[in-house]
């Protein structure tokens, strides 16, 4: 459910009964009754249990049914939209649109809860709703997001970030760190690590050999040294060497002010980005609303929303649930391959 001071309530009570969502799968929302019952009690989202998309159809009953956290770890049944109720505590004091340490806790044990249940084999794959950083370390977790969070309870040797659309799939080798840690954090093998995950990614979805482009960090990919501190020179074109003696399809380092040109985007399948921002941003100026995020490497299959907490309309029923759909149906599509189809 995400932080339950944002909007990930809403869009998820949208969800559990969005035909579009039901026809895919049979979601299991790991979140707080106690949430839920307050945000459809405001005014101002008393139909949110009764909206699905505009223009289609949505299921007429109640929208899910209710099982305790326990009563999930015995092995509760699952053949409709379920809740399962964390019952966290200190959940009073959370208010919409509020940083608190409360918010983070309880977030934070919703990925928990569904990560030991994906381990488990319980569900099929893992979709979460937006989390707020702060919120987060105010709550004493320290990791900075959903992809650390995940490589570590999960075990993964590696992983990384992909941002997917149909107009644009970006890979990133370093998330949530400044700017000027960004150099330091720069190796062959953290670059080869990705340029592998995401052509395996690619090559399952597209159901072929994908085609790769790695940006340069530097203005120009460095200008031949003229940039920076030799970073194109001494990680990404050895990276983009070796991966492609190992049979990928890989490009680099390409200028990264080029890169996401028209013509660059159907030359190549996905790129891997250095830093955060350098995907995000052409990422999010083409596909904001409709944009998935993975975690790729991880032995469970995760996606998510590309957006934020949205504070600023939390509670308020304005939420726009399309990119947790696309994160759904691109999750339950990842499940259904992974049942039937070998990678190639």
């Amino acid at each position: 459910m995400g932080d339950p001071a944002g909007i990930g309530p809403e869009i998820c009570l949208r969800a559990l009964r969005e035909r579009t969502v039901l026809d895919e799968c049979v979601p299991v929302l790991f979140g707080d009754a106690r949430i839920l019952q307050r945000l459809v009690s405001l005014e101002s989202c008393s139909s949110l249990a009764a909206k699905g998309r505009e223009g289609t159809e949505t299921t007429p009953a109640s929208p899910y049914r209710t099982a305790s956290l326990a009563e999930w770890q015995e092995g509760v049944t699952c053949t409709e939209p379920l809740l399962v109720d964390c019952a966290t505590p200190d959940l009073d004091q959370v208010e919409p649109g509020q940083i608190s340490a409360a918010a983070g806790r309880a977030g934070y044990r919703y990925i928990e809860e569904a990560i030991r249940a994906a381990l488990a084999g319980r569900i099929e794959a893992v979709v979460t709703a937006p989390i707020h950083k702060e919120a987060l370390r105010l709550s004493g977790v320290n990791f900075p997001g959903h992809t650390e969070v995940f490589t570590a309870l999960t075990g993964a040797p590696r992983s990384c970030m992909m941002l997917s659309s149909d107009k644009l799939t970006v890979s990133m080798v370093t998330t949530h760190v400044g700017y000027h840690q960004v150099p330091g954090k720069l190796s062959v093998e953290r670059i080869l690590n990705v340029i592998e995950l995401t052509a395996e990614t690619m090559n399952w979805m597209l159901r072929r050999a994908s085609r790769i482009g790695v940006c340069g960090l530097n203005p120009h990919a460095g200008e031949h040294g003229l940039f920076g501190q030799g970073e194109e020179e001494t990680f990404v074109g050895p990276a983009v060497a070796e991966a492609r003696r190992r049979g990928i399809d890989a490009s680099g380092p390409l200028v990264p002010d080029a890169a996401f040109t028209a013509g660059m985007r159907k030359k190549f399948d996905a790129f891997v980005c250095l830093y955060h921002d350098q995907g995000h941003i052409p990422f999010k100026m083409l596909a904001f609303d409709t944009g998935v995020n993975l975690t790729l490497g991880l032995p469970i299959i995760r996606t998510s929303v590309d957006h934020g907490t949205a504070f600023d309309i939390a509670w308020q029923g304005e939420a726009d649930p399309t990119s947790l759909y696309s994160a759904i149906r691109v999750a339950a599509q990842l499940a259904l391959g992974r049942r039937t189809k070998p990678v190639p």
